[in-house]
This record gives structure tokens, C-alpha cells and sequence, in this order.
């Protein structure tokens, strides 16, 4: 009998054929195979989770890696993406991929992203990166970042990004969609349109609802959807929190447009009115909005051809802190008083984003694909406590990730080096 590197066995194995009992045999940091729960296997490590759950690896298509400047002011680049790491490995998300801005440089040319693949060198989880939309990079950068491995790029209508990756107009959304089309990669756009802002107020409370209305979400909407019928490009618009944008998207995918939305478990979870405006919870940008407005959301998603198709944390500071630890449980939480199932939570936030980032080997528990991983005991309740400076303080959560491996290996937070890691070559391993 061969002896696999892990056996990982759950009652509740989620794969894309649904909820199994099982037994997941890992080798040389891929799933060799999926047996039954009882399977005479024999690992170097192994690991019995009984009625608790085994997820994929979390996708998060949208990460940022600035910190709050009150908090950690003058942190290098390595810095926060340490940060970020740990933070995301607690809440079961084992590939995150990085948006072009805040943090600096801005990714909108090779140098930049090297600078951001050093800085990331060696960290679990995967890092991916996103590429910058800029007026000077449409054409021949956007090629040149593809080629290097950039795997979906990102840019905003209105202040999304930061001040070397400036709102994008509307020559430069067509041009870069045009160059995307030919390069086959997606555009994560925050639609916010920045004229909407400016005439909605005087930028006192730049977080405030009534500063940041849903209209500003659907005239941007009106300018991608656009832009993406003229191009044939995809266009995926993140985050999502104006449930009354639906129906644009819903109407143009008839027309041959390619247009999807991503949101995040914030806008699903809490209703603006439940929010103190000056709290963790109220400073997001788009704002949370009204019950009305959630409630419709989760309309979108759970349509027959949803709107939303991916769900993540929304990591930045402008959400109020660190949301990548506690993004999965709330979610979960929100999802099982609906009658949701596991299986629902694993598309969201694995299966669909791997798909739209083009991660072929991530995003479900099959053989052949990598073995990233999650321990999740979603019958787990707990409460955040009311100084973790994210949406949920003080809020009971159900829902709890136990245990993560990415590639097979088991990852921690203490695991996460400070220091960037040389890669070595490991030699080949034996055949099973």
C-alpha cells in the first residue's frame, strides 16, 4: 500500500458533487484521490476532523495589503503583506489575490510587480496579483504585465485606488478593455463613478451614505457595461453593494456582454441601519446600505443566472480593519439562516473565484487539483469581541475554520516568515 504525504478524513467533505464522507489522499501537495471516509489509506500525517467539514482553500479575488496609517505607520511593503498572510490564513483563505493600490507602488508596470513578488516571496498563502489600470499602461503594458504573470487586473471609477492609480476615464476604460479582450484577462472594476461623488456632497464624511449613493454605482455600472460591449472584454465589479444595479447586469448579459459582480459578506451580513456611522462597520467604501438593500443582494446571488457570483472579504482599511479572518464565518452565518448549505459557501468563495481568476487547480477538493484546505466546524458559535476593529465586533458568529493546509502542508500563523524566503528546488518526489 502507497504512503501519502497527509489523509485528511471528514463526514462532510465538500466537492463539487456535493457533501461527501470522506477521505482525501494528498501527494507532493496535490489531492491524489477521494475515497470513502472508512478507505484503508496510510499517511505521514493524518487528520480525522469527524462531523467538522473539510472546505477548499479560500479565493479572495480583492485583498489589500495597506494597513491603517493610525496603526501601523512607516510598515514596509514586506510589512503588510505579512500582515495580510497571517490574518488571511486564519480565516481559511489560502490564495489571495492583491489589488494594484493602495500600497505602493501601485502595480502598473514590471518593476512594480516585482517589487510586490519579492515582497510576497515565501508567504503562505498563494499570493496572486491584480495589474493597475493607468493612463500611461493600456496597450503594451497590460500585455507585458499578462505575460509576466499578473492574472486579472483591477481599476476604479472614483477614489478605489490611490494617488499613482488615479479614477479611470472613459478613453481609458475603453482602451484597456480593448487590450484585455485581446489578452483574454478580466477587469475588477470599483464602479463608483467619481462625478456622482462630487455631486453628492462636500467630501466632510467621504463614507457616508448619502456622499456615496447607489446612483454612483450604477452610472459607473452604465460606463463598464458599455465599455465591455464594445470591447467583448469581462468585466467584474467588485465590491457589488447597490442591489438596484442588478437588472443593468441581468440585461446585458443577454446582449453578449460579459459582466459579473462580486460582494462581500459585510454587505450581505449588516444592514446599514444596525451600523453606528463612526464605527469599524460604517466606513466602508461603497457604504453598508439599508435592509431593504441587503435583502436584495441575496437576491443576486441565489438567482437562477446570479448576479453575484463570488463572495470575499474586502480586506482594506476602508472596511473598517482586518475582515479576511472573520469573512468566512460570516458569511456562513448569514447563509445557514437561509437554509444554505456548504456546498453554497464553497462556490462563493472558492470554486467561482478560481474560475474567474483563471486558477485551475484551486477552488474544489478534486484529484489533481491542489491540496489547499480547511478545517470548518460550521456548527461553532462564538463572538467577536468588541475591540477586533472589524464590522462584526461584538457580534455572534457561526461558524469557525479549525485548521488550514495550503499545498498539503499544514499553515499557521506562526508559520508566516518575516523575512522574505528563497525558493529552492525540491528534488522529484517518488511516484504513487
Amino acid at each position: 500500500m502507497p504512503k501519502f504525504d497527509l489523509i485528511v478524513r471528514s463526514r462532510r467533505v465538500v466537492t463539487p458533487d456535493g457533501v461527501v464522507a470522506g477521505a482525501v489522499a494528498v501527494h507532493d501537495g496535490r489531492v491524489h484521490a477521494i475515497r470513502h471516509y472508512g478507505a484503508a489509506l496510510s499517511g505521514h500525517e493524518e487528520a480525522d476532523l469527524g462531523a467538522a467539514a473539510l472546505l477548499p482553500g479560500c479565493v479572495d479575488v480583492d485583498v489589500a495589503v495597506l494597513p491603517p496609517a493610525s496603526e501601523h505607520p512607516g510598515a514596509s511593503l514586506r510589512e503588510r503583506y505579512t500582515r495580510a498572510a497571517r490574518a488571511a490564513l486564519r480565516g481559511g483563505v489560502t490564495t489571495m489575490a492583491v489589488t494594484p493600490a493602495p500600497a505602493r507602488p501601485a502595480i502598473t508596470d514590471i518593476a512594480a510587480f516585482r517589487a510586490h513578488r519579492d515582497a510576497a516571496r515565501g508567504l503562505t498563502p498563494n499570493v496572486v496579483f491584480l495589474g493597475g489600470i493607468s493612463r500611461g499602461n493600456p496597450r503594451a503594458g497590460i500585455a507585458e504585465l499578462r505575460t509576466s504573470g499578473i492574472v486579472a487586473f483591477w481599476c476604479s471609477l472614483s477614489d478605489g485606488g490611490a494617488p499613482d492609480l488615479p479614477a479611470t476615464d472613459d478613453p481609458g476604460l475603453r482602451a484597456a478593455m480593448d487590450e484585455l479582450a485581446t489578452v483574454g484577462a478580466p477587469l475588477l472594476v470599483h464602479t463608483e463613478d467619481a462625478g456622482e461623488l462630487a455631486a453628492a456632497g462636500d467630501g466632510a464624511s467621504a463614507s457616508a451614505p448619502a456622499e456615496r449613493p447607489a446612483r454612483a454605482e450604477r452610472r459607473g455600472l452604465e460606463r463598464v457595461i458599455a465599455a465591455a460591449r464594445a470591447s467583448g472584454a469581462r468585466a467584474h465589479v467588485t465590491p457589488f453593494t447597490a442591489a438596484e444595479c442588478a437588472a443593468l447586469v441581468a440585461a446585458a448579459r443577454p446582449l453578449g456582454v460579459s459582466v459579473g459582480a462580486h460582494t462581500c459578506p459585510h454587505y450581505l451580513c449588516l444592514p446599514a441601519e444596525q451600523v453606528p456611522p463612526d464605527s469599524a462597520g460604517g466606513e466602508g467604501r461603497p457604504p453598508l446600505r439599508s435592509a431593504a438593500n441587503r435583502a436584495a443582494l441575496w437576491n443576486a446571488l441565489l438567482g437562477a443566472d446570479p448576479v453575484i457570483t463570488t463572495v470575499g472579504s474586502g480586506h482594506r482599511a476602508g472596511t473598517g480593519g482586518t475582515t479576511l479572518p472573520l469573512a468566512l464565518s460570516a458569511l456562513w452565518t448569514a447563509a445557514v439562516r437561509r437554509g444554505l448549505g456548504l456546498a453554497d459557501l464553497a462556490r462563493w468563495t472558492s470554486e467561482q473565484p478560481a474560475g474567474l481568476l483563471g486558477l485551475r487547480s484551486k477552488g474544489a477538493i478534486v484529484a489533481g487539483g491542489d491540496a489547499d484546505l480547511v478545517a470548518f466546524c460550521p456548527d461553532s458559535e462564538w463572538q467577536v469581541p468588541l475591540d477586533s476593529g472589524t464590522p462584526y465586533a461584538g457580534r455572534r458568529l457561526t461558524g469557525r475554520v479549525l485548521r488550514t493546509w495550503v499545498g498539503g502542508a499544514e499553515a499557521t500563523e506562526d508559520a508566516v516568515p518575516d523575512a522574505p524566503v528563497t525558493r529552492r528546488r525540491r528534488p522529484r518526489p517518488a511516484k504513487i
